[in-house]
């Protein structure tokens, strides 16, 4: 562990012993490593997981910006833990991440809800045990949503997985996407030294972990601002090389940065999945142009041939946000017309949602709520149809499987995820957690596939 961390739980001491914690975590995969080092320092200093919000003495909630509606559920949250608060007046209440980053929405947190006794943001993470103890010992609101970049190396991690782990390559982003606020509250890009990378990786096959999932806002620019900029697909090859992992997936690549060698990197790798996540977000040039995404429909549709015709069978995911200011019919249309051009295994669609201090929020909105809404389930159907079109195509194919354990909702089945990250269901009565063994699909369905062992 780093010695300036080291030195922060020492000044802290033990101050959770005896007592629990809950962190409750929205948003992205970012966001769930965050969670997991939060995790790590409370536990550094002598809190213990517990399992309900009733059982806990401190509650954190590590909060997404990236739209309105999670913001909300934290509203919800808070509302509801206030009865907690007020039968333990000793509960220690936080709110972290990216909202509370935002000054505006730290401002709206401490003036509505006086039971919270600590805000802070993301660059403040590392000072989380100062900061409970500042909370603890004065009884005042505590807000740190200061913008200092503390580093994060050295800083301890407790995995919530035992098969698969995020690993972060690159933090922050330099893009400023004219209807997002990850700039803002994330900083700018930050990467990781390439053999720090390499020895957390190194570390984790140790560990026993068969996947790990490199995570970064543009893994593309990964590299850019450290000396001698070594490239992302410099960095998967190397990554290529550690012993004992036996799948390497990254998220999320943006098209304006995807670059051949990278393709080349992921066609040549062993353990580098056959899958790319690679956000479009509109099918219109005119709609891209005011998101300031710095690509053309054409670019996008000539990156996803190119990934098609170097690495057969790979899949390919997608974002999309609809109804976004000035969005047309036409707009509406052309972005149907781009879905059926690239026929994504997956796209995850979204309605537009303002976010203060960005370029977008200041655009006119024209469409209502209920136009947004038609126009998502009008491309959900299409890309709806084109999963289980494309699902339909692995039936009677053997495909190797990554055993996660059984099944959440359907006990006698256990489950498991191809090199594409397809979701598999199965029977069989040993236990395989763990194991890569060889399906043979059965069945097709728009969001999972059957199989048997074969």
């Amino acid at each position: 562990m780093d010695r300036e961390i080291t030195e922060i739980i020492h000044q802290t001491g033990q101050i959770g012993e005896g007592k629990r914690y809950l962190i409750i975590t929205l948003g992205c995969q970012m966001n769930e490593h965050d969670s997991e080092v939060m995790a790590a320092l409370l536990e550094s200093i002598g809190y213990s997981p517990a399992l309900a919000p009733e059982d806990s003495d401190l509650i954190l909630i590590n909060t997404c910006a990236v739209r309105k509606k999670p913001e909300d559920k934290v509203a919800s949250l808070l509302g509801k833990f206030n009865a907690l608060k007020q039968e333990n007046r000793d509960l220690i209440i936080a709110v972290a991440g990216c909202m509370s980053q935002q000054s505006s929405a730290a401002e709206y947190l401490k003036e509505r809800f006086h039971h919270v006794d600590l805000i802070f943001g993301t660059h403040a993470l590392p000072r989380l045990p100062l900061l409970i103890e500042e909370a603890i010992s004065t009884k005042k609101m505590i807000i740190d949503i200061e913008e200092d970049y503390t580093d994060r190396e050295g800083l301890p991690v407790k995995r919530l997985g035992s098969l698969q782990a995020w690993l972060p390559v690159i933090y922050g982003c330099n893009n400023f996407c004219s209807y997002c606020i990850v700039p803002h509250v994330r900083g700018r890009e930050r990467s990781r030294l390439p053999e720090e990378i390499i020895k957390e990786a190194e570390t984790m096959a140790v560990e026993g972990y068969k996947e790990i999932t490199l995570l970064g806002q543009n893994v593309n620019s990964y590299g850019n601002d450290l000396p001698g900029k070594p490239s992302f697909a410099e960095l998967l090859r190397k990554l290529d090389k550690v012993e004992g992992l036996e799948r390497i997936r990254f998220m999320t690549s943006h098209p304006k940065d995807l670059s051949l060698d990278l393709i080349n990197a992921v066609k040549e790798g062993r353990k580098i999945c056959e899958h790319f996540h690679l956000p479009v977000q509109s099918g219109s040039n005119r709609i891209l142009e005011k998101m300031n995404r710095r690509y053309t429909r054409e670019h996008y549709l000539d990156l996803v041939h190119r990934i098609r015709e170097a690495i057969p069978g790979v899949a390919i995911t997608s974002d999309l946000i609809v109804g976004f200011p000035g969005e047309t019919e036409q707009d509406l249309i052309d972005t149907a017309d781009l879905l059926e051009k690239a026929r994504f295994d997956n796209a995850f669609s979204f309605i537009y949602s303002p976010r203060k201090n960005t370029t977008a929020s200041e655009l006119t909105d024209e469409l209502s709520r209920n136009e947004k809404e038609e126009r998502l389930q009008y491309l959900n159907k299409i890309q709806h149809r084109i999963s289980r079109e494309i699902n339909n195509l692995l039936k009677d194919q053997v495909l190797e499987v990554l055993v996660e354990g059984y099944s959440k909702t359907k006990p006698e089945m256990q489950t498991g995820r191809t090199r594409t990250n397809k979701l598999v269901h199965f029977k069989c009565s040993e236990a395989l957690s763990g194991k890569l063994i060889w399906i043979k699909i059965t069945e097709a369905r728009t969001w999972n596939l059957g199989g048997i062992i074969n």
